[in-house]
């Protein structure tokens, strides 16, 4: 909105001199950068509001973990009101109507997942929450199937329309050259795989990086088809919505893992965005999709205000509202510009937790088969809970965790450079 409002103004402003200052709009790292703030200050305006609110609506959390120790730990959890994802969500959403380029097919995407996973994990958290007030029987949240498949449901959507977006003519593309971006905005990207095929001997720094803009694709890269494109876009947007889901059990461990993977993901769409960083790193190349580094900001600044609210002890939790879409746009992103593998790495910490849970589930439903009685590979599952009970105070746990995802982050950009 702001941008378009200056752009619209654009020739009045010159004729005061004003476009010398406003002209800052038109750089997408700034309104980046701007985004942190705008996102983390609507956080810390509405946070406390919002909590009476859900207060007076009595969405309170009463976790049941199936672990008696657990439970004697996390006891004081009982009544902290949840939901508080709306507030992530609300500043996120108007973050990206103030100040992203509100023409963009890829800012109407996040958009549309935004809502759409927030929306699903409100209707989940509101059913769960409200369940005592409402009809004896009546439903108690989404069954775990049903949330699956519209999880898939919706990932598998947005998956074929960033593809159909794909092979869109990129802006400032011509015949042959505009066939390459488009391919390179649907190759199956792996580490250590160069996108871009260079001699040797180029320097790709020549004439301030221009001579990079005429070369081909790597013949050794796989450009993926409709289905391929979008079965592997189901399962890292889906999977990562599950995975962040997972992960928000402890005070301040998944608003601070997001935010810090938003913070590399900022980096990589700027890098994706930009022709001649992206063929200088030799990664992929998606034309418009600059402007997501907006989103990833809102994201930054959302999560860091939330922590002001739910940082040991919390005054609120996430819930789903909060975790689904967050897991969502971060699938998105990494969709968007092809950096599936890197999201893998930068949110090991989700992976980790949903598969403790898997494997936890499967080992014990594969002993109970084998010996009758099942047996636990952890103390309890998701892992964080592992290694509460294993003596770990919670902050420990969620401070750790946290520079684990910054360690991780730091190797991610390492594989980028090593192509």
């Amino acid at each position: 909105m702001i941008y378009h409002l200056v752009e619209s103004l654009k020739g009045p402003l010159e004729e005061t001199g004003l476009i010398r200052i406003l002209q800052v709009v038109f750089q997408v790292e700034f309104r980046a950068f701007l985004a942190v703030l705008v996102s983390f200050g609507l956080v810390l305006a509405f946070g406390r509001p919002v909590i009476r609110w859900l207060l007076r609506q009595k969405v309170g959390d009463s976790p049941e973990f199936h672990n008696a120790d657990l439970n004697d730990l996390m006891r004081s959890r009982a009544g902290t009101p949840t939901m508080g994802g709306i507030l992530i969500c609300g500043s996120i959403l108007i973050t990206i109507l103030l100040l992203a380029e509100l023409r963009s097919r890829y800012i109407h995407l996040a958009i549309a997942v935004l809502v759409a996973y927030s929306v699903l994990g409100m209707f989940d958290d509101w059913l769960k929450l409200t369940s005592a007030r409402r009809t004896p029987g009546s439903r108690d949240g989404l069954l775990p199937w049903e949330k699956l498949l519209f999880q898939l449901g919706l990932a598998a959507l947005f998956s074929w329309v960033i593809f159909t977006q794909a092979t869109v003519n990129p802006i400032g593309g011509v015949g042959a050259q505009a066939e390459i971006w488009q391919d390179s905005a649907r190759v199956l990207n792996l580490p250590f795989q160069k996108t871009w095929d260079t001699p040797v001997e180029a320097d790709p720094f020549a004439d301030g990086g221009e001579t990079m803009f005429g070369l081909p694709l790597n013949p050794s890269v796989m450009v993926l088809g409709l289905g391929g494109f979008v079965l592997l876009g189901t399962l890292v947007i889906a999977g990562t919505s599950n995975a962040v889901n997972i992960s928000d059990g402890m005070d301040g461990l998944a608003a601070g893992v997001v935010g810090f993977a938003s913070v590399a993901f900022m980096i990589l769409v700027h890098i994706a965005g930009s022709q001649v960083e992206a063929q200088s790193l030799l990664v992929p190349h998606v034309p418009g999709t600059a402007d997501l580094m907006v989103v990833a900001g809102a994201m930054i600044g959302s999560c860091l205000g939330f922590l002001w609210f739910n940082s040991s002890p919390a005054m609120v939790f996430m819930g789903d509202t909060g975790s689904l879409a967050l897991g969502g746009l971060l699938g998105y992103l990494a969709v968007a510009i092809r950096q599936e593998a890197l999201l893998v790495v930068i949110g090991g910490i989700f992976f980790l937790e949903m598969g403790s849970v898997v494997l936890q589930v499967g080992w014990f439903k594969f002993t109970r088969i084998r010996t009758g009685k099942g047996r636990r590979l952890l103390r309890c599952s998701p892992i964080h809970h592992h290694f509460h009970l294993g003596g770990w105070s919670e902050q420990q746990v969620v401070t750790r965790f946290w520079l684990i995802t910054i360690v991780l982050s730091m190797a991610a950009f390492a594989l980028v450079k090593l192509r």
